[in-house]
């Protein structure tokens, strides 16, 4: 896109300008290496650099003006001594925009440089510990259901109705996150759902954005190597709906979460929808929840009698998306559209049409008599309620294996049994996963806790090591292991594939932790990987074999320590 503007465009009241303010701009970065002629630079301090350090090579790529933080400018020498030449041939046409905060002014000019696209069009952001991508997905096809042309940003893609693009960061940077928007619109998005992660609104990538719904889905340990605190986690959160939502909008909460209640006690006063499974007061409550392997159903009951054209009656509910987890998401997307007044029927399809999100309980299914399930679940909570719905999943295979042999039996006259023959089978569940390095240390043990606690066998093994050994991020798991329904597999592809060799009829193998992604990063390094992809391969390698009866017996294996 080409867009003519000026410098004085995109200025706010409290800037510190030096220069021609007249001179034209074509674009706005953030890195001094993707400089072209005529863009502005601004110096943001990143999580490894400082854009400070970089001011003088965007010049040499052609700059048109500086946008560098006052008190860093005074600070460094060097910066003092780059001044003072801003008169010679080099730096004298240069324009130099002292600001006090160089993220908050990055915002600022680049909602302003598009053209303030989220006021043309409703923006949805979705934030939360865990459910943003699979709310987005549910909103979108509801949205899409009731005729609208929706623009997606997210953790797998962003998409623009259905062209779909490679998702770098769950939420990119200010310039990248208004252009996105900017396109969204200009191609005719009435409506755009957006992710909304707890760094972007720490590092006020989506400052300025007009939100119309805003949606809290929960908060759980995760990023506190980032956060520190759950505190510091929670108030970053709380930005969006006390800070970006429009004065007219709505916040979407979930109130069986703590977090969720005290969010809803800080906004009295505003538009709040809320929802729950077990807390009564909620404006929308789910019940008769039933979940099988094939999706779930449960109704649903409106008890805010603010919400337009709804009955006080419970609504059925059908979706093939699977467990508890996603309850939550589906009661969030409700709350949401019903917040625009999307009809219930609308709702209703266009959540039933919503199919599998990729990493998301994704079901890897080629003919096997197992379940294997692709999950991102990578922190306590996402791989409780993941092994919690396994554990759902299974008590329903259980109770529908038993009533077909029982109907069997009917059929042939005999008496009913007490108890089955080979009803003993009962069905285990088999987990590998692992924990990502450079990151929250914290949560490994606990994660190995849960993962003992509610599987029958674990295989611990790497994730996405970085820069950390993963040896050490394995111990750190086995820490929490109490028992020995473990083994270490430090190679996650012959972890994946030892979970398939376990694996007997009836059985759940779940992979958790690293979902959509398609690589794994070691070492500085990312290598192409995918669950899913290795998830297939083991399992046709087992199918393609000559069957000599029965699962492998994980028992005797050996226990391969660090």
């Amino acid at each position: 896109m080409i867009i003519n503007m000026k410098i004085k465009d995109i200025l706010m009241n409290d800037f510190e300008v030096t220069g021609d303010m007249e001179k034209s701009i074509s674009g706005i970065t953030y890195d001094s290496r993707k400089v072209k002629n005529g863009d502005v630079f601004a110096a943001i301090k990143g999580e490894n650099f400082d854009g400070h350090d970089f001011i003088e090579d965007a010049i040499n790529r052609g700059a048109a003006a500086v946008v560098y933080e006052i008190k860093r400018f005074e600070q460094l020498e060097r910066f003092k001594q780059l001044n003072e030449r801003s008169n010679s041939s080099k730096h004298s046409n240069i324009v130099w925009i002292g600001v006090n905060d160089s993220r908050d002014a990055l915002a600022a000019i680049s909602n302003k440089f598009y053209g303030r696209p989220s006021e043309a069009a409703s923006v949805i952001g979705i934030t939360g510990t865990n459910g943003k991508t699979t709310t987005s997905y549910l909103m979108k096809s509801i949205l899409e259901k009731w005729g609208k042309d929706v623009g997606l940003i997210g953790t797998i893609t962003y998409l623009i109705k259905d062209r779909a693009y490679d998702a770098p960061h769950t939420t990119p940077e200010a310039p990248d996150f208004q252009a996105l928007l900017r396109e969204m619109v200009d191609n005719g998005c009435s409506h755009v759902v957006t992710e909304v992660s707890s760094h972007s609104l720490s590092q006020k990538r989506v400052d300025y954005t007009k939100f119309r719904v805003a949606v809290f889905t929960n908060l759980t340990r995760d990023h506190l190597d980032f956060h520190r605190t759950m505190e510091d986690y929670f108030m970053t959160k709380r930005r969006l709906f006390t800070e970006l939502l429009t004065e007219d909008g709505t916040a979407v909460i979930n109130m069986d979460d703590p977090y969720g209640e005290r969010l809803a006690s800080d906004l009295k006063g505003q538009k709040i929808l809320t929802y729950a499974i077990n807390n009564q007061n909620a404006d929308v409550i789910a019940c008769d929840i039933k979940t099988t392997f094939k999706g779930t159903s449960f109704k649903f009951k409106i008890q805010n009698s603010k919400i337009k054209n709804v009955g006080n009656e419970n609504y059925e509910m059908m979706s093939p998306l699977v467990g508890i987890t996603n309850v939550y998401n589906i009661l969030s997307s409700i709350c949401a559209a019903l917040s625009m007044d999307i009809p219930i029927k609308i709702i209703k399809e266009g959540i039933a049409m919503t199919g599998l999100v990729k990493g998301r309980f994704e079901k890897v299914d080629i003919g096997q008599d197992f379940l294997a399930v692709v999950d991102y679940a990578h922190t306590e909570d996402a791989l409780e309620r993941l092994l919690l719905t396994a554990r759902q999943l299974l008590q329903a295979y259980r109770f529908a294996e038993k009533t077909e042999e029982m109907m069997k039996a009917k059929r042939r006259q005999y008496s009913m049994p007490e108890k089955l023959e080979g009803n003993e089978k009962k069905g285990k569940i088999i987990t590998v996963f692992g924990c990502g390095g450079n990151r929250d240390r914290g949560k490994r043990s606990k994660m190995g806790e849960i993962a003992a606690r509610l599987s029958d066998f674990v295989i611990i093994t790497s994730d996405n090591p970085r820069n950390e050994s993963p040896r050490a991020i394995i111990k750190d798991i086995e820490k929490g292991m109490d028992g020995d329904n473990y083994i270490i597999i430090p190679d996650r592809s012959v972890a994946i594939s030892m979970a398939v060799e376990l694996a007997s009829s009836g059985d759940i193998v779940l992979v958790a932790g690293k979902g959509h992604e398609d690589y794994q990063e070691i070492q500085g390094k990312r290598y192409d990987f995918s669950d899913r992809v290795v998830l297939e391969n083991a399992i046709r390698r087992t199918i393609s074999r000559p069957s000599f009866g029965g699962g492998t017996n994980y028992k005797g294996t050996e226990t391969i320590r660090c």
